[in-house]
């Protein structure tokens, strides 16, 4: 039987470094945003590389839903599916996805902005995702009767192997070393979008070191992160310490 995880989070996260890592595995399968180009055309969000990643990617919710709940591409035992619950705003959602098992990276909203605006002109903190990772968590943990794993980009960053060691028991599957390296530059899986938002992790082959101080906001950007910070600080008393 696969097991497939879902993956939840906001832009900025590391989520593609997560990406690589569980694809560092020998038997797990990855997937990159498989609901991104439905969310780009639904919502008609002006996001870098919008057409190309529209024309190049199964664009219908239902569609992408048989898809990532059906067999694991290879056959992989394990199947790792990056998810952003910011996109999700057609007819499907987390409550359709019963037979994955669900986990939720989150980031320190001063370094997700930080981040983010170097990226794309940030028009509303609803691109960040804080909101509707919280009321993803909370529907899962609804669900299941108690809170699903929540991983904080900080203590990965800091103890790479503790943190991602209990991740993995936290989803049921083993803790395999490989996961702390992987191959630099682009790779197959990649969304299209990598051209434009990937260049610092194609050019890593690892983690990188622990975080250093928040970065200074100031204006717009400061109340940003700060109208973010009840729902990360709602999410981080559950994340996984080392």
């Amino acid at each position: 039987m696969t097991v497939r995880i879902a993956m939840w989070s906001g832009p900025r996260n590391i989520s593609t470094a997560m990406m690589r890592s569980f694809g560092a595995r020998s038997d797990c399968a990855v997937s990159d945003e498989p609901f991104y180009g439905a969310y780009l055309k639904q919502s008609g969000a002006q996001h870098p590389m919008a057409a190309e990643t529209i024309a190049d990617m199964d664009c219908d919710w239902q569609s992408v839903l048989r898809a990532q709940s059906g067999e694991a591409p290879g056959g992989a035992p394990v199947w790792y599916q990056k998810h952003m619950p910011h996109h999700m705003v057609g007819p499907v959602s987390i409550d359709d996805m019963p037979g994955h098992r669900h986990a939720f990276l989150i980031r320190a909203p001063e370094r997700v902005v930080a981040s983010y605006r170097k990226k794309n002109e940030l028009r509303s903190v609803e691109e960040l995702g804080f909101a509707q990772v919280r009321d993803y968590f909370e529907r899962e943990a609804d669900r299941l009767g108690s809170a699903p794993p929540v991983v904080d980009s900080d203590a990965i960053l800091a103890a790479p192997a503790a943190v991602l060691a209990k991740l993995c028991e936290a989803v049921g599957i083993a803790w395999d070393p490989a996961m702390l390296g992987w191959a630099r530059g682009p790779h197959a899986e990649d969304g299209v979008w990598g051209a434009h938002w990937y260049d610092a992790v194609n050019a890593s082959t690892s983690f990188g070191p622990p975080p250093r101080d928040m970065p200074d906001l100031d204006g717009e950007y400061a109340r940003a992160a700060e109208a973010c910070r009840a729902d990360y600080e709602a999410l981080a008393r559950h994340a996984i310490s080392a």
